[in-house]
């Protein structure tokens, strides 16, 4: 039931669906004084969530900064948290999302002797979507890349984040691998809430964030500030992390 409904409040969550809607309501809404305190809503919203710029501002000091793998000791597990991946069941594969970064850095990480074994954590987050085994896939894609399939284990019961640190916890137990070093690797903006997610569930685990939308070093460029579509994404990834962190930590998953 948790999952459904997390399901449903991330569409009602959507920014883009909140400027639309103020923009309906100006359109419809009769009254001159309640008109035009409305527009005044819709332009602010308009304004606020296109603008990647200020959407960089709030995601900068949201994401859990990066390390570079020479400042990494070795690991016993790297963690890759699923949630990387869609299905195309035209073609019969996997296609990749930003949040692919996050193999691309454990492929890199394991070659280069920094974890010793990858742990694929997570089967589908989709409700409707059919063909998605994330970690069962993605363990092929990881064994034509040259890694042993002896290096790679997967947990393929979790959906959520919450999940993920559950159905890890009882792998660990179940194995006997509380004495081991895990690294979790996961996007910089989603890291907050799995972190938390694994130390309720007992898992010590360090972090290396990928895929980052706030990059320190850039230079401030004048198109951020053009309405984009890029704006209402990054802020639906962020009200997506403060809301999720909030929902958890009500149900007591943080």
């Amino acid at each position: 039931m948790f999952f459904i409904l997390s399901k449903v409040l991330l569409v009602l969550l959507s920014p883009f669906l909140w400027v639309l809607s103020s923009w309906i309501s100006v359109i419809l809404v009769k009254g001159v004084k309640t008109k035009r305190i409305l527009l005044w809503v819709a332009i602010s919203l308009s304004v606020i969530f296109s603008n990647s710029w200020i959407a960089g501002l709030f995601v900068g000091l949201w994401e859990v900064p990066g390390k570079t793998k020479q400042e990494l000791p070795v690991y016993d597990y790297g963690i890759v948290l699923s949630g990387m991946f869609e299905y195309n069941t035209d073609l019969n594969r996997l296609s990749a999302r930003r949040g692919s970064d996050r193999l691309w850095q454990a492929i890199h990480l394991y070659h280069s002797g920094k974890i010793k074994k990858i742990l694929l954590s997570g089967d589908s987050g989709y409700v409707f979507k059919k063909g998605l085994h994330e970690s069962a896939q993605l363990k092929k894609l990881l064994i034509a890349q040259n890694i042993p399939d002896a290096d790679i284990v997967i947990e393929n019961k979790s959906r959520n984040t919450h999940e993920n640190a559950y159905e890890t916890a009882l792998f660990i137990k179940k194995n006997r691998l509380e004495k081991k070093t895990f690294l979790l690797i996961t996007s910089a903006i989603h890291m907050r809430r799995a972190n938390k997610c694994f130390k309720k569930e007992g898992v010590t685990c360090s972090s290396y964030t990928t895929d980052h939308y706030y990059i320190k070093s850039e230079p401030f460029s004048a198109s951020g500030l053009l309405p984009s579509a890029e704006g209402f994404v990054m802020w639906q990834r962020i009200i997506k992390e403060w809301t999720g962190t909030i929902i958890y930590g009500i149900f007591g998953y943080l």
